[in-house]
């Protein structure tokens, strides 16, 4: 994007600020209901080309794997790929335990869970094991497409990309349609971006409009606490590892994840910044077809956002609002749904899921889960922006680590000093792609 549209997109950002809090003060309905209709039909836009932007790209990023030397290296590369989510995943829920215990948010209040908000939340799944595996294989093909759930598209789409891989030239004309579908797709998320500067207005506007700044102090404690944990993984942790591991400027990192970053932040769907942050994986270097498998994959298995920090340090908030001291195997069950449970995490909502799934793991009575989901849930919107921007640093992060170590990092490409546009076509991906193969 040109520093152009950056300036712009501030700038709705700064003036749906004003216009957010001025209908705050004022009382202006009209004006809220203005702010969140232009935010509500920008990210319906925006999420109308998720479902088959997801499935298109990981079968197309499956397949692509063949150019790069062969079954023994697609799996090595899946393999490093999934260890990184891991390893990363730990390093964050160890931020968001250590940040949870020393702010101490919750502290000094005592909640007592309502019957009314008890029955209301009990009506929804909590996430259990059994249910996240239950819900993982769709019961029709077409239900998880039509449904819109994530996660089921996503086991689609890589059962289908592994036998169009398997079965070679035979799936070239399936292969060939659904690079066409995603390029069309990238095409319209291209203009929809273009709008952006607006949605930015309307979606910020609707926060400060929604919540201004009339936070009791355990909420702003919380706040603070989730801030500080992802802040820290955010500009510590990634930039070390692209530092000492990819060898990698974090400045030149972030001069060119700058926007999608920016973008997470603020519509807080990783779903939605996708394609941005595929394109910024490609700018830094990785080869293409890798960074069409890798950041799919992490879209909705790698958020140490919203699958690790946040779950952590919200379970401790929780725990002590109702006086819960948690032992140290309730901590271990804490890093362990981080590290393994991510696979659970679909879309906007998958801090949910995590959270609950986290809550119930540890074992905290039902009635503390509901009422504890429901307190933090009032606030969710502020903490769902840093979250998002954390997970989508995480999904361009890792694909640049395994790169680096499977020589599919383009130096050239990366150290350029304009970036090709976010939105590249097909052709000029294929010229910058590398010519010779990957080593098996």
């Amino acid at each position: 994007m040109s520093r152009a549209f950056g300036l712009a997109t501030l700038a709705g950002l700064v003036l749906g600020a004003v216009l957010g809090f001025t209908a705050k003060a004022t009382g202006a309905e009209w004006l809220t209901t203005t702010l969140s209709t232009i935010g509500d039909v920008f990210t319906s836009l925006l999420q109308f080309t998720v479902i088959p932007l997801v499935f298109t790209a990981i079968v197309v990023g499956v397949t692509s794997l063949r150019a790069l030397g062969g079954p023994r290296t697609a799996a090595r590369l899946g393999g490093k790929t999934l260890a990184w989510f891991a390893a990363t995943s730990l390093v964050a829920v160890l931020i968001g335990i250590a940040v949870g215990l020393i702010g101490r948010a919750g502290t000094g209040v005592a909640v007592q869970p309502g019957e009314g908000t008890v029955e209301r939340l009990a009506q929804r799944a909590q996430g259990d094991w059994l249910t996240v595996l239950q819900g993982l294989v769709p019961s029709n093909l077409f239900s998880a497409f039509a449904e819109g759930e994530v996660l089921q598209v996503v086991f689609v789409a890589v059962a289908v990309g592994v036998a169009a891989y398997a079965l070679g030239e035979k799936a070239e004309p399936f292969v060939t349609l659904n690079r066409a579908v995603f390029d069309i797709i990238q095409k319209l998320l291209g203009w929809i971006i273009k709008l952006a500067p607006l949605g930015v207005l309307g979606l910020i506007g609707t926060a400060f409009a929604t919540y201004g700044n009339s936070f009791v102090k355990p909420l702003f404690a919380l706040i603070a606490s989730v801030y500080a944990a992802a802040l820290l993984v955010l500009f510590v942790v990634y930039p070390l590892l692209l530092k000492f591991v990819g060898r990698v400027s974090p400045v030149t990192f972030f001069r060119k994840a700058w926007t999608a970053l920016q973008f997470a932040f603020v519509s807080r769907s990783s779903g939605a910044t996708l394609p941005l942050s595929r394109q910024t994986a490609v700018n830094l270097g990785v080869e293409p077809g890798y960074a069409g498998f890798a950041v799919p994959l992490g879209t909705t298995t790698k958020m140490d956002g919203c699958a690790a920090l946040y779950p952590a340090i919200a379970t401790i908030f929780i725990a002590n609002l109702f006086g819960i001291q948690l032992s140290l195997w309730q901590y271990a069950g804490i890093v362990l749904v981080a590290v393994f449970g991510a696979f659970a995490t679909a879309g906007t909502t998958g801090w949910f899921t995590m959270l609950t799934l986290t809550l119930s793991t540890i074992g905290l009575p039902p009635e503390v889960i509901a009422t504890g989901v429901a307190i933090v849930y009032g606030i969710d919107p502020i903490l769902d922006m840093v979250r998002t921007a954390t997970n989508v640093a995480g999904q361009i992060t890792v694909p640049v680590l395994v790169a680096r170590g499977e020589g599919l990092l383009d130096d050239d490409r990366l150290n350029a000093a304009t970036p090709p546009p976010l939105f590249d076509t097909a052709e000029q991906e294929r010229r910058a792609e590398r010519e010779e193969p990957v080593p098996a």
